[in-house]
């Protein structure tokens, strides 16, 4: 299948391959059915760059977990972290509809309703990166956004699509962590 999305992108040393995200965070990949399953549990439509990167792995820790900001946050003053990225389903325990999916952060955690939390943190669950619709409606190509739950959820916008927020990701040494 050709790709529409990350036609230019090296996704060698992408993904960490660990038993940890084999365990907790990649599930299979699923048919159009449970894609839209998916998609009417959660309330919104899933952006079609999200669902062609989840059909190369769905969902999984990675190598290159941190992305440049240009204000300070509760991680950093220059850049989030992410731990890993939530697949399409509801098995594994980070998955979008997982136990410790988009709709825990928000039914148990008071994250706003925005959207689907699409990325985890290593704060453990004090900020998580959210694919953001609050502008362009259910249906709409979400932004992507790092709502930090320790500055009363504030919103930091990271990217205007998801795509380009996966193809801005870097490695931790890239950032001067002293």
């Amino acid at each position: 299948m050709e790709r529409q999305f990350f036609k230019d992108f090296d996704f060698t040393g992408f993904w960490n391959e660990s038993s940890y995200s084999e365990r907790d965070y990649i599930e299979e990949f699923p048919d159009d059915a449970a894609i839209a399953s998916i998609e009417e549990e959660l309330g919104y439509k899933l952006p079609a760059s999200y669902i062609e990167l989840m059909g190369i792995q769905n969902g999984g820790l990675v190598n290159r977990s941190c992305f440049p900001t240009s204000e300070e946050n509760s991680w950093a003053d220059d850049h989030i972290a992410i731990t890993g990225i939530m697949g399409i389903g509801r098995e594994k325990t980070y998955s979008v509809c997982g136990e410790l999916g988009s709709r825990f952060m928000i039914e148990e955690w008071g994250y706003p309703e925005d959207g689907i939390y699409i990325c985890d943190c290593p704060s453990a669950g004090h900020d998580m990166i959210l694919l953001d619709y609050s502008k362009c409606g259910k249906d709409g190509e979400p932004e992507v956004v790092h709502v930090d739950q320790e500055a009363d959820y504030r919103k930091t916008f990271l990217a205007a699509d998801f795509e380009t927020f996966i193809k801005g990701l870097k490695e931790e040494e890239d950032f001067d962590l002293d």
